[in-house]
């Protein structure tokens, strides 16, 4: 019998023991562990070698390289699935050649101390025995440690955990130092100030275990050291407390995606504005099926559809996209055409074909190909007869919600049954009948891209041109009415001398001057409702706070007066002057498109009133439930959902300490507040309980290119400085310079008054930043992706508002 035993052939835990057949399989499968060698348990007799050993170990050591070495025990109970040992055995560190027996010796004769006679008797029970030894090449280590490829504390599969020392591990092992901890899960949890591992590193030893884990088929604990030349496995050893189950496979994905949404709902978004928006989103989309001729059993036997079109990750809001694809499968001449529904999203890049293969109907042939037709003819019927129908639709959804919004109830003096029983009737008027928004916007949709098509095919780019400005130049736009009143304020603000008074004293500057003051609250009282991020419940208006108000006046006051680009009204005739059929067809397509246009934009300044009085409901409620002990503050009320504000007082709540759930959800979005924003598209497996996310999530890198086009939307060009302002209301803009955004809203107009032009990520021809550009005159560049990432702050651009040509004139 040999009493060395090589590597490779290392493989019987009953010869070498179970840390050195772990070796031997860990070698085998390619993670190369410092190079090793074993020494039989029988090579000693009472702590005495066998007169072999010496020459069989000189002729085995050969192999290894240079001193120094490892001596680590081996017991063929060691690193067992059921007990480690881990601990219990003697280990030598940067033994040189010469004392290699000397050291085998002395970890053999640790297999019968005390210590490991107490632990086998407590754990795996049998008598005690001499472990093999194990000779192992020296890692001159310069950060060592241990990794869980599952979390022994939580019980957690898949969190990998690690702690790390500097220099060798020995001392964490044994308990002596705490390591630098580092958690690898859903979230990565790193030191505040990580000393002894990079975030690259840390990394790579949560690859080395969860390979480790495939490896061997069970959670891993491991050892590991990083010297000169990279990362080292030093051992592994199944991890024995117990861990959870290990759940069921499940390869169902769910698709994220903030493309289009972040425009209404930026950054962190409360619970209450996310619950009521979740409601909103299934109120009126079950009407917008219904409208398309979707039958009413087949909207409830999908009702789950509708009640999650969004979801929220890290705080922040996003499309279900699979949901928004089901719903889209329902409508007639899905089965027609399905390519073409699916650019109806808009999405920036397709779903996934693993989700879109198993959602829908197969195309259709034969008999249901007719039957489809049909469908579709129906639907097109339905939509002739509401075209028509529609000012009178118009006319009650106004009727609706004036009547709603002009209740007399005394917010400021109503208690919580009556201020819930206003929004129910909120609910029930206006979310329930949802009708002349949507067959405005549908109707918009269609005859938007019907009408521009038909221009482009005739004309050309002038036909482009001039669709741009027949459509975002009208005067009778509700969204550039504020851009007027500020102006004419600012005009007003000038002739009395008051712009510094203004920017430094604020309202109290107006004192003595009632025109102003009259022209304030005017603006405030139909406007009031407006701010920046205006559909979150949470976000403070205008009526609350006026200061970005009066920075706009003052802002449009220093600047002088400055003239809109003309309204866009277009000479037919001389268009179209030998063919007078299209003249009245591009006439009259164009005008009805433009009316939708302007009906849309206003419908949707309704829709700021409603979620305006819905905060203020919401808040009056906050009030009530601070009054009675149910919340610290007020405005934690925005850190319920609609159904928890709605059970406490209807009596269907579940739990009564709201407060205490306020406190936990206001912690989770500080938290959440400080991470980087989640990626725009996200994809899940399994349960879509949504992750979150660290600043390893990045998306392409940034373009050096020194042109790119976007959609201009504002006639003009300008050479200025480049300024990236991602919050208004803590980020200023120098008169004169360029505002370059990733999203805005009406909240933006003190930013816009200074702006010579603006360059935005988002955005279209019918957005607010278009059609408040044209009325300031300002050239205006929409749909720049990347924009924010591509241009460096403060450097020069060259922005042309009618191509949509932008250039960095620095680079």
């Amino acid at each position: 019998m040999r009493l060395v035993v090589p590597q490779h052939t290392a493989g019987d835990p009953a010869q070498v023991g179970g840390k050195a057949a772990s070796l031997h399989r860990l070698a085998a499968a390619g993670f190369a562990p410092p190079d090793f060698i074993v020494i039989r348990a029988e090579a000693f007799t009472d702590g005495t070698p066998d007169p072999r050993l010496a020459e069989e170990l000189a002729a085995a050591m050969a192999g290894l390289g240079p001193a120094p070495y490892a001596v680590r025990s081996s017991g063929r109970g060691e690193d067992g699935a059921e007990h480690s040992h881990a601990g219990q055995f003697d280990t030598r560190l940067n033994v040189a050649a010469a004392d290699v027996i000397a050291a085998a010796a002395a970890v053999w004769a640790s297999g019968f101390t005390d210590g490991i006679r107490t632990y086998r008797a407590r754990r795996s029970g049998g008598a005690a025995e001499a472990p093999a030894i194990i000779v192992q090449r020296m890692i001159d280590a310069r950060a060592a440690g241990v990794a869980f490829s599952a979390n022994p504390v939580s019980g957690l599969r898949g969190e990998v955990m690690i702690s790390a020392v500097a220099g060798l591990g020995e001392r964490l092992v044994a308990g002596e130092v705490d390591g630098e901890p580092w958690v690898f899960g859903a979230a990565v949890t790193a030191p505040a100030r990580p000393a002894v591992l990079t975030a690259q590193q840390a990394a790579a030893i949560a690859d080395l275990a969860r390979r480790a884990e495939a490896a061997f088929g069970a959670p891993q604990d491991i050892e590991w050291a990083i010297d000169a030349d990279g990362l080292h496995i030093l051992q592994s050893r199944p991890i024995t407390t117990p861990l959870r189950p290990a759940p069921a496979a499940d390869d169902t994905l769910t698709v994220f995606d903030n493309s289009n949404i972040i425009e209404s709902y930026p950054g962190i978004v409360s619970p209450l504005t996310y619950s009521f928006a979740m409601h909103v989103y299934d109120r009126v989309y079950r009407a917008f099926v219904d409208l398309l001729g979707v039958p009413a059993a087949t909207v409830a036997d999908h009702a789950g559809i509708f009640a999650n079109m969004l979801g929220r990750v890290d705080g922040r809001v996003y499309y279900n996209l699979g949901n928004w694809y089901r719903a889209l499968a329902l409508l007639p001449g899905f089965a027609l055409n399905r390519g073409y529904m699916e650019t109806m999203m808009g999405l920036s890049e397709p779903l996934p074909q693993a989700l879109t293969a198993s959602i829908g109907p197969p195309p259709a042939q034969g008999f249901a190909r007719v039957t489809e037709y049909l469908r579709v003819a129906r639907v097109g019927a339905g939509l002739l007869w509401q075209a028509a129908w529609l000012p009178r639709t118009r006319a009650r959804f106004y009727a609706r919600l004036n009547a709603a919004l002009g209740s007399d109830l005394d917010l400021a003096t109503a208690g919580p049954v009556a201020l819930a029983a206003q929004f129910r009737r909120i609910e029930a008027d206006l979310l329930d009948r949802w009708d002349a928004p949507l067959v405005n916007d549908f109707l918009c949709m269609i005859g938007f891209g019907a009408s521009r098509r038909m221009l482009e095919r005739w004309l050309g780019p002038q036909g482009l041109a001039l669709h741009n400005d027949v459509m975002i130049g009208q005067g009778d736009i509700i969204s550039a009415e504020p851009a007027r009143r500020i102006a004419r304020m600012g005009e007003m603000v000038r002739a009395a001398g008051l712009t510094a008074a203004l920017e430094t004293q604020g309202v109290t500057a107006l004192n003595g001057h009632p025109e102003i003051v009259a022209e304030l609250d005017a603006y405030l009282q139909k406007f009031g409702d407006r701010c920046t991020e205006e559909l979150k419940l949470e976000s403070i208006p205008l009526m609350q706070d006026p200061a970005p108000l009066l920075a706009a006046i003052a802002a449009s006051a220093a600047q002088g007066p400055r003239s809109p680009l003309p309204s866009g009204e277009a000479d037919w005739r001389a268009l179209f002057p030998k063919n007078p059929l299209r003249r009245r067809v591009a006439r009259a397509l164009t005008n009805w498109a433009r009316a939708r246009v302007r009906d849309r934009e206003n419908l949707r300044f309704e829709r700021t009133r409603i979620f305006g009085y819905a905060r203020r409901v919401f808040l009056a409620l906050g009030r009530e439930f601070h009054a009675r002990g149910l919340l610290d503050e007020p405005r934690d009320i925005f850190w319920l959902t609609t159904s928890e504000v709605l059970g406490a007082v209807e009596g269907f709540g579940l739990s009564p300490d709201l407060a205490a759930i306020a406190r936990l959800r206001k912690a989770e979005d500080a938290v959440s507040s400080r991470r980087p924003d989640p990626p725009e598209r996200i994809e899940i497996y399994g349960p879509a309980i949504a992750p979150v996310w660290t600043a390893t999530a990045t998306g392409a890198p940034p373009s050096d290119a020194r042109v790119k086009m976007g959609t201009g939307c504002s006639a003009g060009r300008v050479t200025a400085r480049a300024r990236i302002i991602r919050d208004p209301r803590r980020e200023s803009l120098a008169p004169g310079d360029i505002l370059v955004a990733r999203h805005t809203d009406p909240g933006w107009i003190a930013v816009f008054s200074n702006a010579s032009a603006i360059v935005v990520e988002r955005g279209s021809l019918l957005s607010h930043s278009a059609i408040v550009a044209r009325e300031l005159g300002i050239p205006c560049v929409v749909g720049l992706k990347g924009a924010t990432d591509w241009i460096t702050d403060g450097e020069t651009l060259g922005v042309d508002g009618a191509t949509g040509r932008v250039e960095r004139l620095d680079a």
